[in-house]
């Protein structure tokens, strides 16, 4: 009896979600402080997404999120919708367009001299 139990056990052990749900990372275009509010605000009305943390330098989002609700497909294009790469899915154009100059990737800002300034 024993032998069938803790075989179940541990494969249930390795298939457990963390609290914070199924972790997915993904390469953004983001460039500053804004585009992680930005981010994350975009994730906090994903449905699905339990949390959200965008590490600036790196670019990298890390989003936990409930795999019963959403897909790595639909947060790429939330992220995507609101303005930035995310892996290898390109912005949406028009979404990209509005964002702040500093948000952008340098190529396409106005102001080729100027990093991220904020009020």
């Amino acid at each position: 009896m024993l032998l069938v139990v803790l075989p179940l056990f541990l494969i249930n052990m390795v298939m457990a979600q963390s609290p914070k749900g199924t972790e997915l990372k993904i390469k953004t275009s983001s460039q500053c402080e804004t585009c992680k509010e930005t981010l994350e605000k975009a994730m906090a009305y994903e449905k699905g997404v339990k949390e959200s943390s965008l590490d600036v330098e790196s670019k990298i989002l890390t989003v936990w999120y409930n795999p019963e609700k959403t897909t790595p497909e639909k947060i790429r294009k939330a992220i995507n919708l609101a303005g930035y790469d995310a892996d290898d899915t390109k912005a949406d154009p028009k979404a990209y367009s509005k964002l702040k100059d500093c948000c952008k990737k340098p190529e396409d800002r106005h102001d080729h001299s100027a990093g991220c300034h904020h009020e």
